[in-house]
């Protein structure tokens, strides 16, 4: 059984005002390649699938596409909603799905109801915001402590039937290491879930921290496709690729437009760039040299991945867009606001004489 495990994509989201949908979609085509030559089984996002409650239109049409595409390439979909998701509007139509082999978990009583694939089951235990499911689950206490303890207590149960089980969650686990990205979700201060809340099962595919990070051997953050604050200049983008009971490996994604920092006068650095910037490295590993050289400008890849596919090419150089979302600069709309904006700037000054 192989899994993909990737989360955090927030469609739809854009950095410092610039839109990210392009890049997005370059990240479901590494996707999509990546599921075709590791003969993926069963692909898992971890949650927040979406940045916002009520998404824009093209990012629903990104992730329509994203789900259709990755279901062609032969993999089952297995999905649950974040924080930053609205579970209503993310459900929408997941009965169909569900016949067709992607599987969405919104419901906080859905987590213990498996999707079993080959006698594996997967979990999807969405966000659970302790406030809404304490009467109905009768927690002990307000907490994401008690809302996941009770979850995985129920999935242990159903769990002892099958060969193996995988659960995805989207929560704040001890020990992880947060970014700037990332939305707040303490309750009474606190925001932690104890690793112990997942004993028992053979792999956790965890999102909503942005970093990849490994907890334990068997439950790991993949992190978000994109840098999305400039707190993740030194991640490594990508997805986990799970070889279940075997070994887990880390797939870097393509990195279109790397994030990083430069130091120095302001005048400085406008009118002397530096010669040779940083080059950021998103953990390609290849044995030519060549497969993986840094460019004088930043490529997001330096030597060393056993697949040259997981090198990602230069952004500078990219290959065309099978995407329709991946067009040079992305869709762009002017909002109202630069309209008035602009045309403010055109009146006269209320201090100027004009003639």
């Amino acid at each position: 059984m192989r899994i993909l495990h990737t989360s955090d994509w927030h469609l739809g989201r854009s950095f410092h005002r610039e839109s990210l949908l392009a890049a997005q979609a370059a990240f479901v085509d590494h996707l999509v390649e990546t599921v075709r030559a590791e003969r993926v089984d069963v692909v898992a996002v971890a949650g927040d699938v979406y940045d916002r409650a009520l998404p824009p239109v093209d990012a629903v049409a990104l992730l329509d596409e994203a789900l259709a595409r990755l279901r062609a390439a032969g993999a089952r979909v297995v999905l649950i909603s974040g924080n930053h998701d609205s579970a209503l509007r993310l459900r929408f139509g997941s009965a169909l799905f569900e016949a067709a082999g992607v599987h969405v978990r919104t419901s906080p009583d859905q987590s213990w109801e498996p999707v079993v694939v080959d006698d594996v089951a997967f979990y999807g235990i969405p966000y659970l915001e302790p406030e809404l499911v304490r009467a109905q689950w009768e927690l002990p206490d307000r907490s994401h402590t008690a809302a996941i303890t009770h979850a995985m207590t129920r999935i242990r149960a159903d769990a002892a039937r099958h060969r193996a089980s995988v659960v995805l969650s989207h929560c704040f686990v001890t020990g992880g290491q947060a970014s700037d990205s990332e939305r707040d979700i303490s309750v009474g201060g606190v925001a932690h879930v104890p690793l112990t809340a997942f004993d028992g099962a053979d792999y956790v595919a965890l999102g909503h921290l942005h970093g990849r990070q490994r907890m334990s051997e068997t439950v790991r953050y993949s992190g978000s496709p994109l840098a999305y604050s400039f707190s993740e200049v030194g991640h490594v983008k990508g997805s986990w690729l799970v070889t279940l009971g075997e070994e887990v490996e880390f797939v870097p994604a393509p990195v279109p437009r790397p994030v990083g920092r430069l130091r120095g006068e302001i005048d400085d650095l406008l009118t002397h760039p530096p010669a040779t910037p940083p080059t950021r490295t998103t953990g390609c590993r290849s044995s030519s040299p060549t497969r993986c050289a840094p460019s004088p400008r930043w490529t997001g890849c330096a030597p060393a991945s056993p697949t040259p596919s997981r090198c990602p090419s230069s952004p500078w150089a990219p290959s065309p867009p099978r995407s329709p979302y991946a067009s040079a600069g992305g869709p762009r709309r002017r909002s109202h606001s630069t309209s008035l904006r602009r045309s403010a700037a055109s009146l006269p000054h209320p201090r100027r004489k004009t003639c």
